[in-house]
């Protein structure tokens, strides 16, 4: 389960273009808190302390408690961090106000294992992978880490679709109108692309274009 991580922050009475420059020249991020009917609160958080979450790779699907602006720590998920295109600092964050066990919705990282007890791996064909991340509606309390899918008994030719994967408990995936795929197992010679032939790397990828179209 992804950790539950801490923010410090403090309000902001000043909005704007020109408020918000100079809060970054002072080493600090303007932020949002919105949801869960309840007014939007604007803040701002230290720089060096939004890096540091961020850092962890799993910032996005973390609970994130932040503090100083009430009584209480308010619950959060952030929802998206605006960075500059230039500098690639962060320089905006919104967050989103959940209660404890409110039904959210997550991008979880894909990893695979038991790679060594793939026939079609072990003869030299090449995982493709279509999707590295699971789009993911889950307790807000238990947001995992990743979501594991095993490769025993796949061979060259073989798809896995999210038919195949056992969600962590509690999870449900968002995409629920088809069945679709989330790596294959390709010969070598498939990903050669030569004139006139698409190899099965830019179908798949055409594949996922595609669904996320539907989306």
């Amino acid at each position: 389960m992804s950790d539950q991580l801490t923010l410090s922050a403090e309000t902001r009475d000043r909005a704007g273009k020109g408020a918000s420059r100079a809060l970054r020249r002072e080493g600090r991020v303007p932020a949002v808190i919105y949801g869960n009917k309840e007014d939007p609160v604007s803040i701002h958080v230290e720089e060096k302390a939004l890096m540091k979450l961020l850092m962890t790779g799993h910032f996005m699907n973390s609970v994130i408690m932040v503090e100083g602006i009430g009584k209480k720590a308010v619950r959060t998920l952030p929802k998206d961090v605006a960075f500059d295109a230039v500098s690639d600092r962060p320089v905006h964050v919104d967050f989103l106000r959940i209660s404890e066990h409110a039904k959210v919705t997550v991008n979880i990282p894909v990893v695979f294992v038991d790679e060594e007890a793939s026939p079609g791996l072990k003869r030299g064909g090449v995982l493709n992978m279509v999707r590295h991340e699971l789009e993911l509606a889950v307790d807000a309390a238990n947001i995992p880490d990743q979501v594991e899918i095993s490769l025993k008994g796949r061979d060259v030719g073989d798809s896995i679709h999210i038919s195949h994967v056992t969600l962590p408990k509690g999870a449900e995936s968002v995409i629920t109108d088809r069945d679709f795929t989330i790596a294959t197992i390709v010969a070598p010679s498939a990903l050669k692309s030569s004139e006139g032939d698409t190899s099965v790397s830019e179908e798949a990828e055409g594949a996922a274009a595609a669904e996320g179209e539907g989306e």
